[in-house]
């Protein structure tokens, strides 16, 4: 079968990590080799006056075409006017990848299905492609484009549209498909494939060399992901004052960053939380191995990787209930899990946690079980469903491997 992956969530030389997860995903798939992949992930243009301000500067370096992991990705350029609203972004998107996807097909890559990864305005940009095209779409949802999109009333009609029409869709978690239910799309429509972590990248290494590089003498809070109010690192950050013996490592970065900072200061707990940045996914390991727990305090989540990285490494989580958060973390040697989100009912979780620690070998062999292997049989039977009908009519689904 021969896919074309869409998503404006995908890895370039410029962002390299700017939605690795769906990189994953395919590259397990690919792995397979029942596939083929042309990726088509495109970038914004801005106005020149944009151009050289924060992330805008990386869009305008991305380069049109190139190869990463032996992976052909096609970077289309789309408008995008900063402040104007979000209802026509999916025209401007399809519209601005009409051109590159005749290309694909005239050079002779006739592409069986698009694989379409978000929503919005991804999803929705991909059902019009098709439809121009004559070529069947699955959209996989993902977190934050059913949980916080869809809220809107403009948002919801496409996403709504854009469902019904594809050929099938997909959920990252349980919890996702149901909200996706909600929204009123056809249960039999949705199936299941969550993510899963590579072992064999996220393992644990030497506990005491780790903690020593990074001067660590009490325990290690980390908390992984983009500096955004959503995420809930000022939860993590206010625990720190019924927890004196503990530091927190913020990795990652995003517009929250100064008003954490300054919640570190005002708190008198400035000196024992550390911003370390962006940091590449091949050094994660070493943070997640030095670390006592990983905080995930997010007030919405679809299926949060960071979890079950954490979780390879040998280390434990305590996580909001939110989400997909109570499909990951089933079992006490996974870590905890804490409701509501306050700043006691984190403190809490975690002395629950410090105070009986699971062994780091069982956090890491549980989540082993938690490998691609199920997902990528989960695509290829859904994959084929979607382009020989009448061969296969089973519906995949995908929880966790036993």
């Amino acid at each position: 079968m021969r896919l074309l992956t869409f998503s404006t969530l995908y890895p370039s030389s410029v962002r390299p990590s700017h939605g690795i997860f769906v990189e994953t995903r395919l590259r397990h798939l690919l792995a397979s080799g029942s596939v083929q992949s042309v990726v088509m992930a495109p970038v914004p243009w801005v106005p020149l006056s944009h151009q050289r301000v924060g992330h805008y500067r990386a869009f305008a370096r991305t380069p049109r075409q190139e190869r990463l992991h032996d992976i052909e990705v096609l970077h289309p350029r789309y408008p995008l006017l900063p402040k104007v609203g979000m209802s026509t972004a999916p025209f401007l998107l399809a519209a601005g990848c009409a051109r590159s996807l005749h290309k694909v097909l005239e050079r002779g890559y006739e592409f069986d299905v698009i694989d379409a990864h978000y929503f919005y305005p991804a999803g929705v940009a991909a059902m019009l492609l098709g439809r121009h095209f004559g070529k069947p779409v699955v959209i996989t949802a993902r977190g934050s484009d059913i949980n916080l999109i869809a809220q809107y009333t403009i948002p919801r009609k496409f996403i709504i549209w854009a469902a019904r029409r594809a050929a099938a869709v997909a959920a990252v978690s349980q919890a996702l498909k149901y909200s996706l239910e909600q929204l009123g799309v056809d249960a039999a429509k949705v199936c299941v494939l969550r993510n899963g972590v590579d072992a064999d990248v996220f393992r644990p290494l030497d506990r005491d060399v780790e903690r020593a590089r990074l001067g660590i003498d009490g325990r290690l809070l980390i908390s992984v992901g983009n500096l955004v109010e959503l995420k809930g690192n000022e939860l993590a950050i206010r625990s720190l004052k019924s927890l004196p013996d503990a530091s927190l490592f913020l990795i990652g970065d995003g517009p929250d960053r100064r008003r954490l900072e300054s919640i570190a200061r005002e708190t008198g707990v400035g000196e024992r939380v550390r911003f370390i940045g962006t940091v590449a996914q091949k050094d994660l390991p070493r943070y997640y191995s030095a670390a006592d727990a990983l905080v995930l305090a997010s007030s919405r989540e679809g299926w949060p990787n960071v979890l079950l990285e954490a979780m390879a490494c040998g280390t434990p989580v305590v996580a909001a209930r939110v989400g997909g958060t109570p499909e990951v973390v089933t079992s006490p040697v996974a870590g905890v899990l804490f409701e509501p989100r306050t700043v006691q009912a984190l403190t809490s979780a975690l002395q629950e946690l410090f105070g009986s620690p699971p062994r780091r070998e069982d956090t890491r062999h549980y989540a082993e079980g938690f490998g691609w292997n199920e997902t990528t049989l989960g695509l290829r039977t859904l994959f084929r469903r979607v382009v020989e009908p009448c061969e296969d009519p089973a519906q995949p689904s995908s929880g966790r491997a036993n």
